[in-house]
């Protein structure tokens, strides 16, 4: 599909801005059908007004976080779950190590 940048009106702010050709791939990429309806800047600062931003919708301030021992290479780190005692757990680094098939996606 053919796609040129389009210029969208913010609800928020009533701005106008472009909805790119770049941005309207990456909409068709990931399944998307209606067009942005706020700038980028009233986008990110719904964001933060919701607590969010950071990867999967979670900032690192909106989890408790959990003191531990790495079972790995004994570096002290948290964790965003509180460890039941049964299973081991391990630092981001030796986590990463252990698992090097999982998607980051």
């Amino acid at each position: 599909m053919s796609y040129t940048d389009k210029m969208l009106t913010c609800v928020d702010c009533g701005a106008q801005f472009t909805f790119s050709v770049e941005d309207q791939e990456y909409h068709a990429s990931r399944g998307f059908t209606n067009e942005p309806k706020r700038c980028s800047s009233c986008r990110q600062a719904r964001k933060a007004e919701r607590g969010e931003g950071g990867q999967g919708g979670y900032s690192s301030s909106s989890r408790p976080m959990y003191p531990v021992v790495c079972a790995e290479c004994g570096q002290r780190t948290e964790v965003p779950f509180e460890p039941r005692g049964d299973r081991p757990v391990y630092c981001r680094s030796c986590y990463a190590a252990r698992e090097p098939a999982r998607s980051r996606y």
